[in-house]
């Protein structure tokens, strides 16, 4: 299953809250505007649809990053946290 890294610079509140809620129920928060785990294709799609009307195209950015297994076994943490293994929800 691939790893997912979401990041994203959502310039309103408003906006930024709705797409944080979507994205919690999907992967876990690393840092504020960082979240990753694993997740299978059909999931990300769906996941990607739901934010996509959430945002405001021309102010906000969200980026989407899989990581093969590979580069998933080169993720470093320096400091507080670690990388997530196992998905904890799955509600999209």
């Amino acid at each position: 299953m691939p790893y997912v890294v979401v990041a994203y610079d959502i310039t309103d509140n408003a906006r930024r809250l709705r797409v944080a809620r979507v994205l919690r129920n999907a992967l876990e928060r690393v840092q504020r505007s960082v979240y990753e785990g694993e997740l299978d294709l059909p999931h990300l799609k769906r996941l990607v649809e739901h934010i996509r009307p959430l945002i405001n195209e021309e102010e906000d950015t969200v980026r989407v990053y899989l990581l093969c297994s590979t580069c998933q076994k080169r993720i470093q943490v320096i400091g507080q946290g670690q990388v997530i293994k196992d998905p904890t929800v799955w509600i999209i």
